[in-house]
């Protein structure tokens, strides 16, 4: 059965906030502070099984291997040589799944097939290391040939950030669908990390009918503001476009491009004198899982998984329950605590990455069930440091205890393979 299954990533063991990443607000805000990877791995598992609760398909992937020592090495970098080289070294930011590729169910594809593409990530030094692991684990999660074709990443010339800014509207996840591809422009205040050439490339690849495929400009505003992906101003699922009014650079012309090819679409647009673009990147009131809920309790609703940040903020709790007052397609606002994730800019959207399949067709020590889940939280609760201060990136001992950590982790799954 052909379904939506949600890939999260847990949360590394050298989680830190050393602010790599120009343009998010939220990462350059919180760096130099003192993170906690064993609460940050422990909120990105609530999430999970919170997900799992309401009857969704819950997937993940494993950290990736670091301190990538390899990359300081060909860098002939160390820590004294430079800190902020070490500290891409160390980054956990793969746990951002919504970034580690782009995903075109085999119903929009010419052959039948379910395609990935790993995101190049190359606008930042430190997510630009990440793909080669990446692929790893998509080869090794999605290897039947028969229902997924793995793409090599977009050459570097152009920058790709993956899914993060990729959408998809469809009357059921199972259906075919329109895909929306979301690219900035260059030369603003902050770069603007996906390009259009990485999209369309992806779009030709995937074997997409140009007729069900739109290409977007994002707001250069947005961008300003710190929406560095579009997942930070907007948010697609079946039929419904959840998103700022200021998202795009041509807003009423996206929603007409949208529905010449998607006659369906329900838009619920947040206007900006009710929250304004920089309360919506504060508080990722748009970084938010938008499902469809299964079974006898869900009935087909949409629900929206935000933040406790987009909760205790005034302006969007009054909006958000203005629209639940309402008759509008999301029935439900779900909050969940991601904290860690969230002071280096990552949301609920952003630690998952949507893949439309029969879960049947997906190697199964990469989906999530209770007992696996357990064996996570032990894990981590054993092995994942508490707290790692800034002076300490780059400490062989702290390196050592992250390597072993990651390590009982792929025992604990049976990805030794992995490591």
């Amino acid at each position: 059965m052909i379904r939506e299954i949600n890939f999260d990533g847990i949360v590394g063991p050298s989680h830190n906030y050393a602010g790599l990443s120009l343009g998010n607000l939220a990462a350059t805000r919180h760096a130099g502070e003192t993170s906690y990877p064993r609460a940050a791995a422990l909120q990105g598992l609530e999430k999970m099984r919170a997900n799992m609760a309401l009857g969704l398909a819950q997937g993940f992937f494993v950290p990736l291997p670091r301190p990538n020592t390899d990359w300081l090495t060909a860098m002939g970098a160390n820590a004294t040589i430079d800190p902020r080289l070490t500290a891409a070294a160390w980054s956990a930011s793969s746990m951002w799944t919504a970034n580690a590729a782009t995903v075109s169910p085999a119903t929009d594809a010419a052959d039948g097939r379910c395609h990935l593409t790993p995101a190049n990530l190359v606008t930042m030094p430190h997510r630009g290391m990440e793909w080669p692991d990446t692929m790893a684990q998509l080869k090794l999660a999605f290897a039947d040939p028969e229902h997924f074709t793995i793409h090599d990443p977009v050459p570097p010339s152009f920058g790709d950030e993956g899914a993060a800014n990729h959408g998809r509207l469809c009357d059921a996840h199972g259906a075919p669908g329109v895909e929306l591809f979301v690219y900035g422009r260059p030369g603003g205040k902050f770069p603007a990390r996906q390009h259009e050439q990485a999209s369309r490339a992806i779009a030709r690849l995937h074997q997409l009918d140009p007729e069900r495929t739109v290409f977007i400009e994002q707001n250069p505003a947005a961008i300003e503001a710190g929406a560095f992906h579009n997942d930070v101003v907007s948010v697609a699922n079946e039929r419904v476009l959840f998103t700022h009014a200021q998202a795009f650079a041509d807003q009423q012309g996206t929603y007409d491009a949208i529905r010449a090819k998607f006659p369906a679409l329900e838009v619920v647009e947040v206007p900006a004198d009710s929250v304004s673009l920089a309360e919506a990147i504060k508080t990722y009131l748009f970084n938010a899982q938008l499902l469809s809920l299964p079974g006898e309790g869900g009935g087909g609703e949409m629900a929206l998984v935000v933040p406790l940040e987009s909760w205790e903020s005034a302006p969007v709790r009054t909006w958000l329950e203005g629209m639940l007052a309402g008759n509008g397609p999301i029935r439900r606002v779900i909050p969940v605590d991601v904290r860690q994730s969230m002071a280096n800019g990552g949301g609920p959207a952003c630690l998952r990455l949507r893949v439309v399949a029969d879960p049947q067709t997906v190697d199964p020590r990469f989906l999530l069930d209770d007992a696996k889940a357990d064996r996570m939280a032990a894990v981590i609760a054993a092995h994942w440091p508490e707290s790692i201060a800034p002076a300490q990136v780059g400490d062989a001992e702290l390196a050592k205890r992250i390597i072993t950590a990651r390590f009982e982790l792929l025992d604990a799954l049976g990805l030794q393979e992995l490591g």
